[in-house]
């Protein structure tokens, strides 16, 4: 039997964005795509480790999500790196927009999924920077997590 080459459950995660930034909220976005890139997210070829949001003329984007080039796509294939619109309400984009206003919060894709109907959606959330002691408490906690574990198995 033929293997599947597009698999039904994707969840795409930035591992990074909660090692990086502490989260204070999170949201749902739809995101408009272009025809092969949904095909490249269906195989799982996306990078969300450099994505960020902004926004512009009252609409938000996020930039720098690399979603690879389809391999079967022709001369119609998209760019890997491009800036993609959000689609939300506007009562949720000016209620993020707003708090993003306030002093070093950003708005970072935290996961990137294909719901029950079939669309890409975008989990972006609210975030706060951490300094370096944050991060060292962050190994600490995980590192002590890891202990327990290994205690409670052996």
């Amino acid at each position: 039997m033929a293997e599947k080459r597009f698999s039904d459950n994707i969840n795409i995660r930035n591992r990074q964005a909660t090692f990086q930034y502490e989260l204070l909220d999170k949201a749902v976005a739809g995101i408009a795509l272009k025809g092969t890139e949904i095909k490249s997210i269906r195989e799982g070829k996306v990078n969300l480790q450099d994505g960020y949001c902004y926004f512009a003329n009252g609409e938000a984007f996020v930039r720098g999500i690399n979603i690879t080039p389809y391999a079967q796509g022709t001369h119609y294939n998209h760019e890997a790196v491009r800036e993609r619109k959000l689609l939300m309400k506007k009562s949720e984009l000016s209620r993020l927009e707003a708090k993003v206003e306030e002093k070093g919060l950003a708005l970072i894709p935290i996961r990137l999924f294909i719901n029950e109907r079939g669309l890409a959606k975008l989990e972006i959330a609210l975030a706060r920077g951490k300094k370096l002691h944050d991060k060292r408490d962050s190994i600490k906690e995980k590192d002590l997590k890891r202990e327990l574990s290994r205690v409670k198995l052996g």
